[in-house]
């Protein structure tokens, strides 16, 4: 079956056209600018060349519209028509406490869904938007959400209360959701598969190190705990985003600075992390692996902190489940990255675990990176949230 997974931003759309028995993406592409000047769609067919065209894309529903013409047109497209689509499978940031894993569209979820936008405020609203044009445009073609909280839901309650008022989660929710949960779900499957070993017997810890990044903890096949919390700002330090911080300092900054709490609140959601330590360097690892190489103080100073953040939830996670049997690095910096790794591997010596250097060179593929005689294994895996979206969604329909 052929399913199209929908990633909807307020002002893009990501999409991609899966096999699902196979896994091969048959196209994928970008609607970007949407409502803006200069809006586009770009297109790769298979492993073909990147096709880019402008066109005037109003909302949404004309993004969804120019999809269906790039995967069925008769030279580039790689579909007859919209009838070979099995199914649609759409991300969707927060599900809050009421979706504990995938599930079919109807009217309910919408509304469910909507109940949910308070807790993601910039991302909840925008998914619907692609959900409900799909629905517009698409008819009767069955739909899933796939929500990156709901593989988080596994938490013990020792793990998600905040030490607040327990009134505020009983009105409000106030709690740790976690985010980056499909990947966490893909990454450690594949590590299980690679172990030879069966999902529900392992202790597996998952470090999704990109512009956001996030650590879990998978015990004997369920999530017992995750960095990020009511919101995807706690945690480790990112690219732009502080991570854990002592709550007063926001009541500091507001006094010395003359700012209000949501001003405080960009700074530490867009203005912080490395970005932030860097002194406004760069968020980009690539140009802090640059300037850490030249011996240049701020990008030093970004990098160290950020690794020993990892370090830290690693060493927790690790006391949490009483053990580990593998650690997995993913997304952008946790695959492409070697030296982050090999930092952040360094401290775990503890654990008998040894780096295996020349494996850790290598890029875009799944590998052992500890050495043979290491009592922890560490992977890195590529994560691939589209395919799970895909397999859930199939999951769903049998």
């Amino acid at each position: 079956m052929n399913i199209l997974v929908i990633n909807c931003g307020s002002s893009s759309l990501k999409f991609q056209l899966i096999e699902s028995e196979t896994g091969n993406v048959l196209g994928k592409g970008l609607c970007d600018r949407i409502g803006i000047d200069g809006s586009f769609i770009s297109f790769v067919k298979g492993e073909g060349e990147k096709q880019k065209k402008e066109a005037v894309i109003k909302d949404h529903s004309d993004a969804i519209k120019l999809v269906i013409e790039a995967l069925t047109d008769p030279a580039n497209g790689v579909i007859s028509s919209l009838k070979e689509i099995g199914a649609v499978g759409h991300r969707v940031v927060h599900g809050g406490e009421k979706f504990k894993a995938a599930t079919l569209v109807d009217d309910e979820v919408i509304k469910a869904i909507e109940e949910c936008n308070e807790l993601a405020p910039l991302h909840n609203p925008a998914n619907l938007i692609g959900v409900k044009a799909c629905r517009e445009l698409m008819g009767d073609v069955p739909m899933s959400v796939v929500f990156d909280t709901a593989f988080h839901q596994t938490m013990p309650e020792e793990a998600y209360l905040y030490g607040i008022p327990y009134e505020y989660y009983k009105k409000y929710k106030i709690r740790r959701y976690g985010f980056h949960g499909t990947s966490h779900d893909y990454v450690s499957h594949v590590c299980a598969e690679m172990m030879e070993r069966k999902y529900e017997d392992l202790k597996i810890i998952v470090c999704h190190l990109g512009n956001g990044a996030s650590v879990s903890a998978i015990d004997k096949g369920k999530c017992v705990d995750t960095s990020m919390g009511l919101t995807p700002l706690e945690g480790l330090i990112m690219g732009t985003r502080s991570g854990d911080l002592d709550p007063a300092i926001l009541e500091f900054i507001c006094n010395k600075e003359g700012l209000d709490i949501s001003q405080v609140l960009n700074i530490l959601n867009k203005k912080s992390g490395v970005f932030g330590l860097s002194e406004g360097f760069s968020s980009d690892f690539r140009d802090l692996e640059d300037g850490y190489n030249k011996n240049e103080e701020n990008s030093i100073r970004a990098v160290n902190a950020f690794c020993y953040r990892v370090v830290k939830y690693i060493g927790a996670y690790v006391a949490a489940m009483n053990g580990v049997d593998a650690i997995c690095f993913t997304a952008g910096i946790g695959e492409n990255t070697a030296f982050v790794r090999e930092k952040i591997v360094a401290h775990l010596g503890y654990l008998g675990v040894g780096l295996n250097a020349e494996a850790n060179k290598e890029r875009g593929k799944n590998i052992l990176i500890s050495t043979d005689d290491s009592k922890v294994k560490v992977f890195v895996i590529p994560t691939n949230e589209e395919l799970e979206i895909a397999k859930q969604t199939l999951k769903l329909l049998k």
